[in-house]
């Protein structure tokens, strides 16, 4: 069994737990209620490490692209998807029948979603790049603000428009 190890990342989507072993990152979320907070000494693993220097760039508009390794447990179908996801280009989006699609089979539409919405690893497994087919921005467990706030940020960083931070 792989240790465990964590650490937050206040970003500017509020504050971030990234979670993971030394081989990869197994979790991303955001942290709504300081309550959820662990107390305590976090482990930083070069990992973590890693992915908290690459959130950090991401933020100043310095990435698009981010190679740390990520691994959730799931189902075939399940991490078929979150590959699907990956594959979704920074500053573009597809909706959730573009992503049925994509696996095959458009009857899927309801469990991509469903799937996208369990994924563990946000921004990096970028599940806010999915939207409605009417263009609108629906389902995000991390609240449609940061949804907007990120798919706005990514937009402006691919248009060459520049940021204040």
């Amino acid at each position: 069994m792989n240790e465990l190890y964590y650490t937050y990342y206040e970003s500017p989507v509020g504050l971030l737990k990234i979670g993971g072993t030394e081989h990869y990152i197994a979790e991303l979320s955001f942290v709504d209620n300081k309550e959820q907070v662990i107390h305590g000494e976090p482990g930083v693993s070069d990992v973590i490490h890693q992915c908290t220097e690459q959130l950090i760039e991401f933020f100043q508009g310095r990435r698009k692209v981010f190679n740390v390794p990520v691994h959730q447990d799931g189902t075939d179908f399940q991490k078929k998807v979150w590959n699907e996801l990956l594959d979704i280009p920074f500053g573009k989006t597809i909706s959730y029948l573009d992503l049925a699609k994509k696996l095959g089979d458009p009857k899927v539409i309801r469990a991509a979603a469903s799937t996208n919405g369990k994924n563990n690893i946000a921004i990096i497994v970028p599940c806010h790049r999915v939207i409605g087919s009417d263009k609108s921005l629906t389902g995000y467990s991390g609240g449609l603000w940061r949804k907007k706030w990120l798919l706005q940020h990514e937009f402006r960083i691919q248009h060459g428009v520049q940021t204040l931070f």
